[in-house]
């Protein structure tokens, strides 16, 4: 008997792996966890029914989520990860040497021992020194934070349910708070293609350009996600993502990256037209 899963991407849309065995299932204080091992795309990390990452392509997600701001920042000494309890993120930013801290706020403890124990390839950098993970909900964690991070990241889920506060003005107007003079906010900014998902798009843009002087739109192709043309954001307070740019420190960095280039990132800053209609009647 063959098994699939599908993610439903819209009422009349659907990405269906085929599973090969189910890997484990459990029912958080916060959320339902299963991970799948799936045909195609490895391991795969479902929450509340929703596909959160696959092995296969989630290397595209976590290093333009991370590398792209740490190409343009100078000084990242301390950085905030608000969701994230998989380890991809993390697992990008321990690769430069110069960072001190990396907070790491993830409400849920079963996610990321799941994580540890299933996806090590992912998670194992949960355990650099440099890491603190603290098990509480971002949106208050974020409250009492003043001039105290370089580089924000917004690992989130969608915009529904638990992780529904992380998308407010509210939330985006403290991590401005928290950042230092200089800092960067990154945030997925989910896909533009579907209906629903483009009026969040829209949405978090808005919030977004309300809080920050510099906020621009980037894109990448992950293949699992709805559509496969997924976008995230870049708000920061002194920083453009394009003027300064220096790709040569972060080449001579030597970090290795299978997605991420700087030849790579002016083009992921040139959106498609559709895409620039949407966001722009909230610029």
């Amino acid at each position: 008997m063959e098994m699939w899963f599908s993610d439903e991407h819209t009422d009349h849309a659907r990405l269906s792996l085929r599973v090969e065995r189910q890997l484990f299932s459990a029912e958080s204080e916060y959320q339902r966890i299963d991970v799948l091992e799936s045909t195609e795309f490895g391991k795969v990390l479902v929450v509340d029914g929703d596909l959160m990452l696959t092995e296969k392509d989630e290397f595209i997600y976590h290093e333009m989520i991370t590398h792209v701001p740490m190409a343009v920042h100078p000084d990242v000494k301390r950085v905030l990860v608000i969701g994230g309890g998989d380890g991809g993120v993390v697992r990008e930013l321990i690769k430069y040497e110069t960072l001190e801290t990396i907070d790491v706020v993830e409400i849920d403890p079963l996610l990321v021992e799941v994580c540890r124990k299933y996806l090590p390839e992912i998670a194992c950098s949960l355990t650099d020194p440099r890491v603190e993970i603290y098990h509480e909900d971002g949106l208050r964690f974020i409250r009492s934070k003043t001039d105290e991070y370089d580089l924000i990241i917004i690992d989130s889920p969608n915009p529904f349910g638990t992780g529904e506060g992380l998308f407010t003005k509210e939330f985006y107007g403290n991590c401005y708070n928290a950042l230092q003079e200089d800092g960067i906010m990154i945030n997925q900014n989910e896909s533009p293609f579907y209906a629903e998902e483009a009026f969040q798009c829209q949405r978090m843009h808005k919030r977004i350009v309300e809080t920050f002087p510099i906020c621009r739109v980037y894109q990448a192709h992950i293949p699992s996600y709805p559509s496969g043309h997924w976008l995230f954001g870049f708000a920061s307070k002194k920083y453009h993502p394009l003027d300064d740019l220096n790709g040569i420190a972060w080449k001579l960095q030597g970090i290795s990256t299978r997605y991420y280039e700087p030849r790579l990132h002016a083009g992921v800053f040139a959106l498609p037209v559709y895409v620039e209609e949407l966001l722009k009647d909230v610029e």
